[in-house]
């Protein structure tokens, strides 16, 4: 990451489902691709520990894979926000997150992508944001405030100016983080 929340990198692993993934088709994939490896598949994790001091692992549902392929195109920077839902809000947290993508589009931004907790960590849901790179993530549109508020309250927001407040009442903890990727 280049600032932001305490961890350095994100690796990210799909699965399809959990039935898929651990298919005796899928493991002898993964085997055969270690194998071709130019380190094995337990050098790899040797190498990522040496350089590791804390680590989390979390199963989510997202997009399919298509559309995270296709939301790297053409994309060196990344914005992904953590969340911790209050108790009995995370369909509300969901919902809310998919508004801010509603917005985003009509207001000519790049959509994120939302992934939701299945197991492991403590997050609820985090969304991944791909971007050109910084100058893209921090420009705004050229919009009128007018233009901002319809476009807010197409999207189920009151105003563009209640939409972070929104998430806020929704949300426990939040955490994020910038970073970019690592070819």
């Amino acid at each position: 990451h280049t600032q932001g929340d305490q961890w350095d990198l994100m690796l990210l692993f799909p699965m399809g489902s959990y039935g898929e993934f651990y298919s005796a088709e899928r493991i002898a994939r993964r085997k055969k691709a270690g194998d071709a490896s130019p380190i094995s598949p337990r050098e790899f994790v040797e190498k990522l520990k040496a350089c590791t001091s804390w680590q989390e692992d979390l199963f989510v549902l997202g997009p399919p894979l298509e559309t995270v392929k296709q939301a790297f195109t053409g994309t060196a920077y990344y914005h992904i926000e953590m969340c911790i839902a209050l108790p009995g809000k995370q369909a509300e947290l969901f919902k809310e997150r998919e508004m801010e993508n509603a917005y985003s589009v009509a207001t000519g931004r790049p959509e994120t992508m939302i992934f939701v907790r299945d197991q492991g960590a403590t997050w609820d849901l985090y969304t991944l944001g791909c971007y050109r790179d910084l100058k893209h993530w921090a420009s705004s549109p050229d919009l009128t405030k007018e233009q901002r508020d319809l476009a807010a309250r197409q999207a189920g927001f009151k105003s563009s100016d209640e939409i972070g407040p929104s998430m806020r009442t929704l949300i426990d903890m939040h955490r994020d983080t910038m970073g970019v990727a690592i070819k």
